[in-house]
């Protein structure tokens, strides 16, 4: 999982974030057009940042403090989209879609009137909207905001393919990451996986792209899969597959730790960026103990 640059997704921080970027956008597009209502742009943002300060300074839940700054909201939301009725900006219409009346509903909601929020009503960026909440119950880490990547390296240790799991899951993404490494390189006929890549479907698709289809089940296992499991070849396949997970380090030090490119392009172009600076460190690297043993040979 490649981290997006997000802070702490709450509900009334998201607010303040859809806010802030809706009056300055509406104030971009109605200057340019000459356009009143939004000169007082700086004062109206200073005037939302008091309220939702008022409203974070409490620990316990002042419905009267929500309940101004809401008010506000909405009266700006309102103005915001008579500005849209006339300009049709495209930043305005994204904002007031999928930002500032669905955080304010959310924030009335659960605030206010106590509900829970469903997992799928929820967004966790307003200008990284891609962003995804993961729950893998890593020591540390219980809680991770991002992206799933997944790569294939080589056993000289080259990253060959990358592939950025904007949707599904890990089973969903395995043999078309199989597939389209293949096509560059017709001799990949050997590949190791996680357990989280399983799937009856995958195992017999994998079975006929591959040789060798390391692809541990998932669960308790049936006596046919100790035996396969078991085989020499996979045992040996297996274990080295550990062998990926210092790539995975080595790509966070060349910029796959924190992404902080802005929108899905971005990241998308920080990745492959990232991926040809782990590559290219790589093959210094062999190079540079390669002219070390010519030295000592000689």
């Amino acid at each position: 999982m490649v981290a997006t640059d997000v802070h702490d997704p709450t509900d009334v921080g998201l607010l303040w974030d859809a806010l802030r970027g809706l009056i300055r956008e509406s104030g971009r597009a109605a200057n340019a057009c000459g356009l009143s209502g939004w000169r007082q742009g700086l004062h109206l943002t200073d005037v939302v940042r008091r309220r939702f300060h008022a409203v974070c300074r409490t620990r316990r839940v002042a419905p009267e403090r929500v309940a101004a700054s809401l008010s506000v909201c909405r009266t700006l939301v309102g103005r915001a989209e008579g500005t849209l009725s006339t300009l049709q900006d495209a930043q305005i219409r994204y904002l007031l879609r999928t930002g500032d009346p669905v955080k304010i509903d959310q924030v009335d909601r659960r605030l206010l009137k106590g509900k829970t929020i469903p997992h799928d009503e929820k967004v966790f960026s307003i200008f990284e909207p891609h962003t995804w909440w993961i729950s893998k119950g890593k020591a540390g880490r219980p809680v991770e905001r991002g992206v799933p990547v997944c790569i294939v390296a080589d056993e000289f240790g080259f990253v060959l393919n990358h592939r950025i799991m904007w949707e599904g899951s890990d089973v969903d993404h395995a043999v078309p990451m199989v597939g389209d490494t293949q096509s560059r390189f017709p001799d990949f006929r050997s590949c190791r996986f996680d357990r989280g890549f399983h799937s009856p479907a995958n195992r017999l698709d994998l079975d006929h792209l591959l040789d060798h289809n390391v692809l541990p089940r998932k669960g308790r296992l049936s006596r046919a899969d100790r035996i396969r499991e078991g085989a020499e070849t996979f045992v040996v396949l297996r274990r080295k597959h550990p062998a990926v997970e210092s790539a995975i380090n080595a790509l966070e030090h060349r910029g796959l730790g924190r992404v902080r490119a802005h929108g899905a392009g971005g990241f998308e172009r920080v990745v492959g960026l990232s991926v040809l600076a782990f590559n290219i460190h790589h093959l210094g690297l062999l190079l540079r103990r390669r002219r070390q043993r010519l030295l000592l040979a000689a």
